[in-house]
């Protein structure tokens, strides 16, 4: 299975395959990307962003047939969620690490919203949408402590 493409991209290219927390690995495998695409303009880092989102979605929808409802190997959405959280694309790396540590506090914890969309959504939707919630809040909450600091 890991070699259909749809699998890849769930398992963002076997990050979800970690013998332990995938979910952390898979948003620490963001991290490269972000770098890449962090010089873009923010519109164009958007695009990025949904596009990936939009591919995400269909391909943990794909994933969750074989593997079961939002299974743990599937971490293409914790890509998207921390590069959501880092749409105001942070240079300085501790800037970029609280990004990380806050949407994964947003993950794990599921608070209000983002717990609404995990026990409620099902399918490729249903995986992606805890996440995308997490890293809008993740961002908003790293733009407020950011702007404070300086």
């Amino acid at each position: 299975m890991q070699s259909k493409p749809s699998m890849l991209i769930a398992t963002f290219f076997g990050a979800g395959s970690a013998p332990f927390a995938p979910g952390t690995i898979g948003s620490l495998a963001a991290l490269p990307l972000y770098y890449l695409l962090r010089g873009l303009k923010l519109k164009s880092y958007l695009i990025a962003t949904a596009t990936l989102s939009l591919i995400g979605t269909a391909c943990a929808h794909q994933a969750a047939k074989f593997l079961g409802e939002d299974p743990g190997a599937v971490v293409i959405d914790e890509v998207a969620g921390q590069l959501l959280t880092l749409m105001a694309r942070p240079a300085d790396l501790k800037e970029v690490m609280a990004g990380f540590a806050l949407f994964r506090l947003f993950d794990i914890s599921k608070p209000g919203p983002i717990g609404w969309c995990d026990r409620n959504l099902k399918g490729g939707p249903g995986i992606m949408a805890d996440d995308l919630v997490a890293g809008l809040l993740a961002a908003a909450c790293l733009k407020s402590i950011t702007r404070y600091l300086k």
